[in-house]
């Protein structure tokens, strides 16, 4: 089997199953705040603690896969989230439920960044960002599924069996990536303190707090969108019955699923034609924001703007390639879980902190749609401004 069929496919694999499990409680949520009879708040925490241990355990992480490799750091934390789906199925109140979502959400938390470090050992460094693409693709796969089919299957088998059937599929990606080939590690031999010095100095970079803000705002917010708070802005803000909602998941799915697979094949040729990474990267990035605006005023068909928004998010995992090629090789791992961490930080904040801005609102005389409005548009304006800090840094560096 060539290169592709033995790192791809498997790491591939991964990706997709912690994507679906990113966004399954989006398609859930009716169900959750029914028999659980939470707030929002409460529902925007149950869903973070997914976020919450992803991004805890991102700059350890990044030293554990510069040390020990993809392959072995990734299988071993699928475990965890093998573990997390069990009890999930089997949780009866909102802390079982949180603690069994945190489980997943650090037995996923290697699935991207192992892919990075893998293709970084195994391919070049003019691959990496089609490559990441393709990786983001797959994850793309996961978050359709995790939307109208879900929405189908879930009145028939029911959440739970949802969730003991993710824990097999769990146990079945551990396997192909156990037996994935590894290299030596080249920071297998280096010594702790070094490693960590490493890390300190990309947390002190410069182009690294360039990159930072935009990546935490919009990808982050995108994320928490797209993870619980698109089908109840949807439901609540337009009016659409849960399938409807379900459809423009969908649909953001597959426009996210149609960015990666354009930036895969499109990155290099584009790049040959004088259109950098980084000019996507920023274009993309306002191309967003001018979507979310339409959004939030209720501007225009809504279909054609949740498509676009899962569209441009797309461009917005550029970053990832455009940060790593400023810093050395063997750092790659801990570069991209810094920014990862900074992404999930973002999410988990926005994730909860969405939900307590519209109970807040609501206990204080609005009504629903308009709770809903105000809190997007605030988190529109926090987007716009670590936009134009991203594009400051391009016009001063």
């Amino acid at each position: 089997m060539n290169l592709w069929t033995r790192i791809f496919l498997p790491f591939a694999a991964g990706y997709y199953f912690s994507y679906f499990l990113r966004n399954v409680n989006a398609v859930i949520a009716p169900e959750l705040t029914r028999e659980l009879g939470v707030s929002a708040s409460d529902l925007g925490l149950l869903t973070s603690a997914y976020l919450l241990t992803f991004g805890a355990v991102q700059l350890p992480l990044g030293l554990a896969l510069d040390r020990y490799g993809p392959r072995r750091v990734e299988a071993t934390l699928l475990l965890i989230a093998t573990l997390g789906c069990v009890l999930f199925a089997l949780g009866e109140t909102l802390p079982q439920l949180a603690v069994a979502r945190g489980l997943i959400g650090l037995g996923v938390s290697a699935c991207l960044m192992a892919s990075f470090k893998a293709f970084g050992q195994w391919f070049g460094v003019e691959r990496q960002a089609s490559l990441n693409a393709a990786i983001m693709a797959a994850g793309g796969l996961g978050a359709l599924t995790a939307s109208t089919p879900l929405s189908w299957a879930i009145p028939v088998l029911g959440w739970r069996t949802v969730f003991f059937a993710l824990s097999l599929v769990g146990l079945a990606v551990t396997i192909l990536i156990w037996r994935s080939p590894e290299k030596p590690m080249a920071a297998a031999g280096e010594p702790f303190a070094k490693q960590l010095s490493g890390l300190v100095s990309i947390l002190k970079s410069p182009i690294f707090w360039r990159y930072m803000p935009q990546s935490t705002l919009i990808v982050g917010g995108f994320i928490a969108l797209q993870g619980l708070w698109a089908v109840p802005w949807l439901m609540n803000f337009s009016g659409l019955p849960r399938e409807a909602a379900a459809s423009h998941l969908l649909l953001m799915s597959i426009g996210m699923l149609l960015g990666f697979l354009g930036i895969a094949f499109g990155v290099g040729p584009l790049a040959a034609r004088g259109i950098p990474a980084e000019r996507l990267l920023q274009t993309g990035m306002g191309l967003g924001m001018l979507a979310t605006l339409l959004i939030v005023l209720g501007i225009g068909p809504s279909e054609p703007l949740w498509f676009a928004l899962g569209l441009v998010f797309s461009v917005g995992n550029l970053a990832y390639a455009l940060l790593q090629k400023n810093f050395a090789g063997n750092l790659a791992g801990r570069v991209n879980t810094a920014l990862n961490l900074m992404v999930f930080v973002g999410a988990f904040s926005i994730q909860w902190g969405f939900g307590a801005v519209v109970d807040v609102l609501q206990t204080s005389g609005l009504n629903a749609r308009d709770a809903y409005q105000t809190t997007f548009a605030v988190l529109l304006a926090a987007q716009i401004a670590g936009w134009l800090w991203y594009l400051l840094g391009t016009r001063t560096r």
